[in-house]
């Protein structure tokens, strides 16, 4: 259990530790809070890591659970603590999708299929500026600049000069065609594109309009995958009200093997470099 700054990771870690305890004691999510005269739901959020974990939830399990050793309840405690810090996005006040920032935050790699826009981690300011006030038409503009914000600061795990993210990027034709903003910006988001696709770490690829029906067309989701092997890889599905977090392997399995699918029908680097560019050529006119 090494210590890890990112609280979200953290309180991951530590929800698997004490579902681990409690499959171990033969208990189920129901008997547990049955014990401690709380709500089943608590302690399922409480092993998803989705919920901040008290060192007085800790203690209580342990005491459920029957932790003798007092090296394991101390670091368990010691994690409660820890997950109770704040990452660098809770200074930009409530964020929607903090969860996702936060594993984000600490992933070593990142794979992305999006059929309607650019990612976040590849706009340029300009594009994500129009784009957020596109999609959310009621958001104040102070809100639209936080968010603005928020989006060119996670950019920092892609320009990072030491263990930068590994992102692959599957992106539908229709992403590319799709004008935010104005045909001057999608030009120089195009551009920006076609600049980052050139590092080492950064894969981009396009499937076209002319290969039809392919399997992304369900819609976006990403799937991301941690450097300790006690972490495991999360699918997450964006929504309008709330997110989904997949981690169950078999759904993890499923989602991998169908993001192969796509990056088998999508142009290769290459190719889908030059329709990139070819796009915002176009957009010069």
């Amino acid at each position: 259990m090494a210590s890890n700054v990112n609280p979200t990771v953290r309180r991951r870690r530590l929800g698997q530790e004490l579902r681990r305890l409690r499959e171990l004691k033969g208990m189920t999510a129901e008997e547990v809070a049955e014990r401690l005269l709380v709500s089943q739901s608590k302690i399922s959020r409480l092993e998803n890591g989705r919920r901040s974990i008290s060192q007085r939830d800790v203690r209580d399990l342990c005491g459920v659970y029957e932790v003798e050793d007092h090296r394991v309840v101390d670091s368990l405690m010691q994690m409660a603590k820890d997950s109770r810090q704040q990452g660098w996005w809770h200074s930009f006040g409530d964020i929607p999708y903090s969860v996702y920032i936060g594993l984000e935050t600490d992933a070593a790699s990142l794979r992305v299929y999006d059929p309607q826009v650019v990612p976040g981690l590849l706009q340029t300011r300009a594009y994500a500026e129009a784009l957020i006030t596109g999609a959310l038409p009621e958001t104040t503009p102070t809100d639209i600049e936080k968010r603005v914000q928020v989006r060119m600061r996670r950019q920092d795990r892609v320009a990072a000069p030491e263990s930068p993210l590994r992102l692959w990027t599957v992106l539908d034709e229709s992403a590319l065609r799709r004008v935010v903003g104005s045909r001057h910006l999608m030009r120089d988001q195009l551009e920006h594109l076609v600049e980052q696709s050139q590092l080492p770490h950064v894969t981009v690829q396009v499937i076209p309009f002319e290969m039809g029906a392919h399997p992304g067309l369900n819609g976006q989701y990403a799937i991301l995958e941690f450097p300790d092997a006690a972490d495991s890889s999360v699918v997450y599905i964006e929504g309008v009200t709330s997110d989904l977090y997949l981690e169950k392997a078999n759904d993890v399995q499923q989602y991998s093997v169908m993001y192969e699918h796509l990056r088998a029908q999508a142009l290769n680097v290459e190719q889908s470099r030059q329709l990139i560019a070819e796009i915002a050529k176009g957009y010069a006119r």
